[in-house]
């Protein structure tokens, strides 16, 4: 105003906002952890101790290598059908095209649990595999039980059913790559494979990542289904001691706590590798996207 001192400015404080929400929802949520905390901590029916002494038992550490032996190679091959998958969905092949649909449709559409049992059972169709040569005939044969046992059941299951939805995951990513990319590598005279090697991957793995991680950990929970076919992962080595000491309970703590340290493992890794593959990004230079988001300093709107 043009009666007021300049002085009279330096006198002005900034006063914050007070945000009395969200302290007060913070309080809430703090006091409902610490009531679920202490009821489960002071719970004598959780039976702790039952939990630490079977944590590191050797059946169950065993069952936990089997859990990470079926994850690691469900999600090798998985991924590597599904890129294959991606690739002939993207040809201009109709032949190629018709098969990845109807397998990616297929392995989709059926239950994770049905397809276990159809391969645990795959003996009452085909009771012995042969292998027949052109001119030859009949070189082998083998009962089908001896060469699909109870791991080969969990692994096949396993594997067809990761690579159906890695084929979506990779098909998506691919097309999520602009075509004047395309363009300007033709220009330059690449072939198709370093196109798609040294191009269109590279690219697309920014927008592959983010599912195919959380495909990642959800594969790992999946293998718990092969606890049915009785091979031994770490939710089948818990109920194989709970059924003899029926401390059902602590035993299923158990297998709780380490499904929650793989997928904590396997959650760090996740953030590692997006974080390496998305570099450059303004995301990724700010330490996130709510940090990204913040308002500019020194004044600019």
């Amino acid at each position: 105003m043009s009666g007021q001192h300049p002085d009279d400015d330096a006198a002005l404080s900034i006063v914050g906002q007070r945000h009395y929400g969200r302290w007060f929802s913070a309080l809430i949520v703090l006091l409902i952890v610490g009531l679920i905390a202490n009821s489960m901590l002071h719970n004598p029916r959780f039976e702790w101790s039952v939990v630490a002494e079977n944590l590191t038992e050797a059946s169950i550490l065993n069952g936990v290598v089997m859990t990470l032996k079926l994850t690691a190679i469900s999600v090798v091959f998985g991924f590597a059908g599904g890129v294959l998958l991606a690739l002939m969905r993207l040809s201009a092949n109709p032949v190629l095209v018709a098969v990845s649909w109807f397998y990616t449709w297929f392995f989709r559409a059926v239950p994770m649990l049905v397809q276990l049992f159809l391969w645990y059972n795959i003996a009452a169709l085909y009771p012995r595999i042969s292998l027949w040569l052109p001119f030859l005939g009949e070189v082998a044969s083998a009962p089908t039980n001896t060469i699909i046992s109870t791991f080969s059941a969990a692994v096949i299951a396993l594997v067809m059913h990761q690579s159906a939805y890695a084929a979506e995951i990779v098909r998506a990513g691919i097309q999520s790559v602009g075509s004047g990319q395309l363009e300007a590598a033709k220009a330059l005279g690449y072939r198709r494979g370093q196109i798609l090697w040294r191009v269109v991957l590279p690219q697309a793995m920014r927008t592959i990542l983010p599912p195919a991680g959380n495909e990642v950990i959800g594969q790992l929970k999946t293998t718990a289904v092969v606890s049915v076919i009785a091979l031994q992962d770490v939710l089948y080595s818990a109920q194989i001691i709970y059924q003899r000491t029926y401390e059902v309970i602590p035993l299923l703590l158990v297998a709780t706590l380490w499904y929650l340290v793989m997928t904590s493992i396997l959650s760090i890794g996740q953030y590692y590798v997006e974080r390496y593959f998305g570099r450059g990004t303004q995301a990724t230079r700010s330490g996130g996207w709510f940090r990204s988001r913040k308002a500019p300093q020194g004044g600019e709107q």
